[in-house]
């Protein structure tokens, strides 16, 4: 019998736990290691923040769903992880403590053949004074990083609009609090989204909305930015999403880092040195991530962390982390199968693997601050690499160390995504977009690093209707329901 460890419930370790439980022999054991009791769609987030989801339409309970699947689920936030033992076991264990099940504080090990680490991120509010504290949430501004903190932005939102129909003007500031944050695509979505229902309100001309973004230009998000078919032509997604911001009368400030968060007011500084200042009514800023602070021991207990994990604490996986000049980065750095290069039966799956470098071209300030967005590997590529690390540790519990690995290279792998610009069966907008590779390659791409054929873009209602039909889609795969299996990652 042989034992593998998920580490996390999100898209990635969902993923990886559920095909592993379907692949594998009920002689061996999946367990989920995850803090969370219910499983979150997070691209619907953005519908709840403004109040045209509920927080239920968006999650469900985890426990049946993977008592269902064969899989233990323990209910609990892993701490640290022995990959070689410890003095009195051979076994390699992960230790948690549970937040749930009526164990709540109580510490527990459990050995392991496989470890998935598939934690996710650490929402670093604490990375900018006043934005937060530690993984907190602040009380200046809002978030739709999890479904709670969606609910809270829906109810500051019609705080704001209830004072907009009394006649009181109201400014609202949207993106990114930090200069590396990544997910610019959750508040590309967001802002679009407060404006749609502030329009359709009748309330446009009574607000003042403004993006804020660490992006050196409209459009990289966090991926240089692209060029991609539009109606027939090729066109850069700057031009793309500049149009955008015009249309709906948004303006915009980029290369900023937000270095300060106070009562409706932000401090930021520019790539070119300059500082300044927002005021603000309403303000929901995406915060930087980082790893989840898993630690790592050796037999003797000594910390190890820093060779299991990258100084941002996502693990090392197998990728080129040499030092590069950004001319010398290449599509063949980025990993391919995940796996640990120092214990073999380590993986990483989704956000908790470290990339070797950042997509977008780095950028400081000429303070020396840096202002440049990470990596985004969330949604698709976060399901595609679960998936494949699953195949992987499956095979090798099967057919043993020699086996096979799965390989989904970021560089090798196309991604759609499709960003609410505004929910509603007939007057709601989505921008669909696919890109292929998310990793440039040059090599193989010269000039835009991406194949056009297979990356374009188109907004319009048809798009927001494959948003909606996708939510229902994803959940109803996540819960395991009739011929799951075959709907794509």
């Amino acid at each position: 019998m042989a034992r593998l460890v998920v580490l996390g419930g999100g898209v990635a370790g969902h993923t990886a736990a559920t095909f592993a439980a379907d692949w594998l022999s009920k002689e061996h054991e999946v367990v989920v290691v995850t803090p969370n009791a219910k499983w979150n769609w997070i691209p619907s987030n953005i519908w709840v923040g403004v109040g045209e989801m509920t927080k239920e339409e968006v999650t469900f309970d985890l426990d049946p769903v993977y008592k269902k699947a064969g899989i233990t689920y323990k209910q609990a936030k892993a701490v640290s992880i022995n990959p070689a033992g410890s003095a009195t076991t051979d076994k390699p264990f992960v230790t948690f403590e549970y937040t749930g099940q009526g164990k709540i504080g109580q510490i527990e090990d459990m050995t392991y053949d496989y470890l998935i680490n598939a934690t996710g991120p650490k929402l670093n509010f604490g990375a900018t004074p006043g934005l937060g504290e530690g993984s907190q949430l602040g009380e200046h501004t809002v978030s739709v990083c999890t479904a709670d903190h969606a609910e809270h932005a829906a109810h500051e939102l019609t705080k704001i609009m209830d004072k907009m129909r009394k006649g009181e003007r109201q400014k609202i500031l949207i993106g990114t609090g930090h200069g590396m944050c990544t997910c610019q695509g959750a508040a590309f979505e967001y802002i679009f989204n407060v404006e749609h229902e502030i329009r359709k309100a009748g309330l446009r001309d009574m607000a003042d909305i403004k993006w804020i973004s660490n992006e050196s230009f409209m459009g990289d998000f966090g991926m240089g930015g692209l060029h991609m078919k539009v109606g027939g032509y090729v066109v850069s997604s700057r031009i793309f999403t500049e149009s955008l911001f015009a249309e709906r009368g948004v303006d915009y400030i980029t290369g900023a880092h937000t270095s300060k968060v106070e009562k409706g007011r932000i401090e930021y500084e520019l790539l070119d040195g300059t500082y300044g200042e927002e005021t603000f009514d309403f303000s929901m800023l995406i915060p930087p991530f980082a790893g989840v602070g898993l630690k790592a021991y050796d037999k003797e207990g000594n910390d190890i962390t820093d060779t299991i994990f990258a100084p941002n604490g996502f693990m090392k996986v197998d990728a080129d982390y040499a030092p590069k000049a950004y001319e010398e980065w290449k599509a063949t750095d980025w990993p391919r199968t995940y796996q640990n290069p120092t214990f073999k039966n380590l993986f990483a799956a989704g956000i908790a693997f470290a990339p070797p470098h950042i997509i977008s071209r780095p950028a400081k300030s000429v303070n020396g601050t840096v202002i440049n967005p990470t990596p985004p590997r969330t949604g698709m590529p976060s399901g595609i690499i679960g998936k494949a690390v699953a195949h992987s540790v499956c095979d090798l519990i099967k057919n043993g160390p020699d086996a096979h690995l799965h390989e989904a290279s970021m560089a090798e792998m196309g991604a759609a995504c499709v960003a609410s610009a505004g929910k509603g069966w007939f007057d709601g907008q989505a921008a669909a977009m696919t890109v292929y590779p998310v990793v440039p390659d040059y090599e193989k791409y010269p000039g835009t690093g991406r194949d056009s054929d297979y990356t374009f873009g188109e907004i319009g209602l048809a798009g927001h209707w494959i948003k909606h039909i996708l939510h229902f889609l994803f959940i109803y795969k996540a819960k395991l329901k009739p011929f799951w299996k075959v709907i794509p990652e």
